[in-house]
């Protein structure tokens, strides 16, 4: 735990991509291989359940510090992270320990999950009188799911390559599932990362593991510079980018297998693709995008999201929203790994596949064509009354990568502008990290009425953090310093000042937001200082928007 915890403080300490790659090496060839199969889980993004309750992890913090609620939540505000914060107030350590990270996760922090709540505060208490005071963040990263170190999937797949002598792209490829939620690695789980690699490798007969996936970069140059930069139409695959879930879908030995970019195992919750999966040939694996489907169209994202967040699914549901692959690549066919061959085969092996199932479910991602750019351009225009995010370009030769990489090809994402509105500042609260002590998390509301309504009022609607510069952040904290009206524990509400321009990429109809309406990826894309708060939008205006 002493290593990991040092590892934790050297990665957090540089921003040099050569020192966290330089850290990262040192500690896997120096670490047990117990330790470092976890290391590798948790800075890969693997996270387990969550084990305590913040709540209860705030009110034993609370009293082991001997501070009053107020002070307590105070403390909690001005550093902004709840780990931080108690690893900060607890009293000095009582005892210590040997352990190594593998032994405090399996013996110690997994099995507070199962504990009863009578045993569970005196557990805890005994555990961090036994770390030193810079173990405490670690470890109450890992108890509150808020482990984060900024250090790439990618550069610990460089690592774990250099450590092993081996391609990354093959350790990339070992890496897919890894980190599944629940997943308990051991030594030999590591050891497997970093092991020579051997003829059968490529024989995956009989395993559910999906490939890397392969990402696109966007694209945003004008207009009159795509022919120069990218070369006539001809040379590419064109497609709608769908707004839904990536996954592949794996058939192997006769089971079908669905996992989301995330390296999540996703079968379960759509089992109507598992059971057209079964259908496909052995040795199949299909990539391509989950959306809800219906009246021969994809249907806005909030209903898939619908799906993602019910804990059982009911015939209803499963009739009322109705799910299909839209499939665009195929990786694998008859065991054989097709990811070098150009993507223009690949695409045609993939419409023959699609053509042969014959199943509702599995649909051939359309193509467009066109005479130039400029008449993709139009057909683009369509994308918002069609609910997609815009175009994808795929050259026509380029293989399919590990990553965002251009090494083998490469895939542009040419989506739409986004829908955009003028909202005022209502809340804010503070961020993370180097910007713990800033308010950098915003809340937004428009009007419900139009001007000329008597007695209107502000309706929240978003929160954003992202798109203002370091400059404007620290002059809108001022702001908000300035005209905070009352505070709700880390959350400060403030006189009704400031104008921002919000974008976002889709919006629906939602019982579950006050303003009865929800948006997709919202972020600032610009300060109206040239507005008014009087000015800005209203819910109607929000409201015709929403797709038709």
């Amino acid at each position: 735990m002493k290593q990991f915890a040092a590892l934790y403080r050297e990665l957090d300490a540089t921003t040099s991509s050569l020192g966290k790659q330089t850290a990262l090496q040192r500690y896997l060839m120096a670490a047990e291989p117990r330790d470092a199969a976890w290391a590798v889980y948790f800075l890969a993004g693997g996270k387990p359940r969550q084990l305590v309750p913040n709540k209860m992890l705030r009110l034993l913090a609370q009293e082991s510090a001997g501070l009053p609620e107020w002070l307590f939540d105070e403390s909690y505000e001005a550093v902004g992270d709840l780990a931080e914060t108690i690893s900060l107030l607890l009293p000095p350590p009582t005892d210590a320990h040997d352990l190594g990270l593998a032994d405090w996760v399996e013996q110690h922090l997994l099995p507070l999950r199962h504990t009863l709540p009578d045993a569970l505060a005196d557990k805890l208490r005994r555990q961090w009188q036994r770390l030193a005071v810079e173990e405490r963040l670690v470890y109450f990263k890992l108890i509150t799911g808020g482990f984060r170190v900024g250090v790439s999937r990618l550069q610990v797949t460089q690592a774990l390559a250099a450590v092993g002598g081996l391609d990354p792209k093959r350790v990339a490829q070992r890496l897919m599932g890894y980190t599944h939620i629940g997943g308990q690695p051991g030594a030999g789980d590591y050891a497997a990362l970093i092991a020579p690699e051997n003829n059968g490798e490529l024989d995956q007969q009989t395993s559910g593991q999906p490939y890397p996936f392969f990402l696109a970069h966007p694209f945003n140059l004008p207009l009159a510079e795509f022919e120069a930069a990218l070369g006539p139409p001809s040379d590419w695959v064109v497609e709608w980018k769908w707004d839904g879930i990536r996954a592949q879908l794996v058939k192997r030995a006769g089971q079908a297998w669905l996992w989301s970019r995330g390296e999540e195992l996703v079968t379960d919750r759509f089992p109507e693709l598992a059971t057209m999966g079964e259908s496909l040939p052995d040795g199949t694996v299909i990539d391509g995008e989950i959306v809800v489907w219906r009246e021969d169209r994809v249907q806005p994202f909030a209903e898939l999201q619908r799906r993602i967040g019910r804990k059982t699914l009911g015939a209803k549901l499963l009739r009322e929203i109705p799910v299909v692959v839209l499939a665009y690549d195929l990786l694998e066919r008859e065991g054989r790994d097709l990811r070098q061959l150009p993507q223009q085969e690949r695409r045609e092996m993939l419409d023959a596949l699609i053509a042969d199932a014959q199943h509702p479910s599995l649909i051939a991602s359309p193509m467009l064509y066109g005479e130039d750019w400029n008449d993709l351009a139009r057909q683009r225009e369509a994308a918002r009354s069609m609910g997609v995010e815009g175009l994808m370009l795929k050259q026509r030769h380029a293989r399919y990568g590990v990553g965002r990489t251009k090494d083998v090809g490469v895939w542009w994402k040419w989506k739409i502008d986004p829908l955009s509105i003028d909202a005022v500042l209502v809340y804010a609260q503070r961020g993370h990290g180097r910007r713990a002590s800033l308010y950098t998390d915003y809340t937004f509301a428009v009007w419900d009425a139009p001007p000329e309504a008597p007695d209107r009022k502000l309706v929240p609607f978003a929160k954003a953090y992202s798109g203002l510069t370091d400059a404007e952040i620290a002059r809108v904290d001022a702001v908000i310093r300035r005209t905070t009206v009352e505070s709700f524990g880390p959350v400060r509400s403030v006189t009704p000042t400031l104008v921002f321009e919000l974008g976002f990429e889709g919006i629906a109809r939602s019982s579950r937001h006050k303003s009865g309406i929800a948006v997709r990826f919202p972020r600032m894309l610009r300060w109206r200082e040239d507005k008014p708060v009087e000015e800005a939008d209203t819910l109607q205006t929000l409201s015709a928007l929403l797709p038709a």
